[in-house]
């Protein structure tokens, strides 16, 4: 669960901000969409699948420190 807290005489525009940085930093947003509509296990399948050779494909090129 994300809590905010008010600073002082934080400007609310602020608080908001903090607060939509903090759910992307925990993938809310990014989840919230994905479980927006209904995806078939196969087309799950095939994405975390590209999402893999991608994650490879970087690992080799980029070196290691």
């Amino acid at each position: 669960m994300i809590r905010i807290t008010a600073r002082g005489n934080e400007p609310i525009e602020k608080l908001v901000r903090r607060f939509k940085k903090k759910c992307e930093r925990e993938g809310l947003i990014r989840d919230i969409r994905r479980c927006s509509y209904y995806e078939k296990p196969s087309e799950r399948k095939r994405r975390e699948e590209r999402r893999s050779v991608r994650r490879q494909r970087m690992e080799s090129v980029l070196p290691q420190r």
